[in-house]
């Protein structure tokens, strides 16, 4: 026994040692890699769902300061401003145009008020056709296009559907449609309340969808300056 502890350990010992410290090794940098790849899923999840939900948030704060005035030159060529509110059905990638209090100056003694134009509607990526995404149409002054004009920024990448309805006060009915700058249809009055639905790719399973929705209410419902009607 002395003289075997004097020799050390055998070769085929050491190599045993080796093997066992490498499928310990192994198993250790597997547990981490598997927790990393899950981390790395759970936080481009929730950073997705955070996206969708802060550009449902905005929607939902400038569309309840939406506003139409009835205030308007009678004379069209004389026309300089012109506000509106027209929401247009286009299957599942609707489109929603109008005025609002909302806007926010950026920059001091900037030449501008509270009111703006403002778009939503789906697009394709500027740098892959293939992918739609949600964009929002923003211009500082109200001129006389209500629906062109200013610049366009990408909220949401990657977008399925853009679904858009309004419930009318007059019936209590959800329509598709909407637009107060034609007579026949909602002059000089909006929506009490505009249901959004935005559906996407599940981060988790691409080939699932996620959908998410959300309300907004209008209090302004009659157009500006009642001096001229009664609604």
């Amino acid at each position: 026994m002395r003289r075997r502890r004097q020799q050390g350990i055998t070769l085929i010992e050491a190599m045993v040692a080796i093997a066992i410290l490498a499928i310990v090794a192994t198993l250790v940098w597997g547990g981490f890699s598997q927790t990393a790849r899950n981390k790395k899923r759970v936080e481009y999840q929730l950073d997705r769902y955070h996206v969708v939900q802060a550009a449902m948030s905005r929607m939902v704060r400038e569309l309840s300061m939406a506003f139409v005035s009835a205030q308007m030159n009678p004379n069209q060529a004389l026309q300089t401003v012109r506000t509106a509110f027209i929401g247009t059905d286009r299957g599942h990638r609707d489109r929603i145009d109008f005025t609002s209090f909302s806007h926010q100056r950026l920059r001091r003694n900037a030449h501008e008020s509270d009111q703006h134009e403002l778009s939503y509607f789906v697009a394709r990526d500027p740098d892959d056709s293939s992918v739609r995404v949600l964009a929002r149409r923003h211009q500082r002054r109200i001129d006389d296009e209500p629906t062109e004009g200013g610049t366009v920024q990408i909220m949401v990448d990657d977008v399925k559907e853009f679904d858009l309805s309004y419930l009318d006060p007059m019936t209590g009915e959800w329509v598709d449609t909407w637009d107060t700058t034609q007579g026949a249809m909602q002059p000089n009055r909006l929506p009490s309340q505009v249901k959004i639905l935005l559906t996407v790719p599940d981060p988790m399973d691409p080939d699932e969808e996620r959908t998410f929705g959300t309300r907004a209410t209008l209090p302004l419902r009659w157009a500006l300056n009642h001096a001229i009607y009664n609604p």
